[in-house]
């Protein structure tokens, strides 16, 4: 292992976003359903939100050149690592009720775990990120964890 998390990187682990509350609209829905080619008539009417549809409503909405290179917002969370290249290594969302037009929706993201592998062509930065979404009555939504790898 080539020892590239500083303590300084590792004190980050725990770190919460402020909370982020937005509302889940019917016309949204039915919006998302129909850019996501949904069939569903329960999707369609905007009566029930499809799965994934938390995935964008809490992204910060920013200008184009505030953007990183793989066109996604800096997040605020993380520190900076000492790798660069990010790629997917995993998601995992649990739905522990429907999202419906009209709920206001909470979303707490903790930065859980970061750690290093040795990869084939060299050292890898794993993270993971946890995100909590909760009803206004406190209940839970769904629970995201998000894995990354830094090459």
């Amino acid at each position: 292992m080539s020892g590239l998390l500083s303590e300084e990187v590792l004190s980050h682990i725990g770190r919460q976003s402020e909370p982020r509350r937005e509302i889940a609209t019917r016309r949204d829905i039915r919006k998302y359903a129909v850019a996501t080619g949904n069939r569903q008539a329960k999707y369609l009417d905007g009566d029930v939100a499809p799965p994934l549809f938390h995935l964008h409503l809490f992204w910060d909405v920013v200008p184009l050149d505030e953007l990183s290179p793989d066109g996604v917002s800096i997040d605020p969370l993380l520190p900076q690592f000492p790798l660069d290249k990010a790629m997917a290594g995993g998601l995992d969302i649990t739905y522990h009720q429907p999202i419906k037009p009209g709920d206001w929706l909470t979303s707490i993201r903790t930065l859980t775990n970061i750690y290093e592998k040795a990869g084939r062509s060299g050292p890898l930065i794993f993270y993971d990120v946890l995100m909590e979404v909760r009803d206004d009555d406190g209940d839970l939504v769904i629970t995201e964890k998000t894995t990354r790898i830094l090459r």
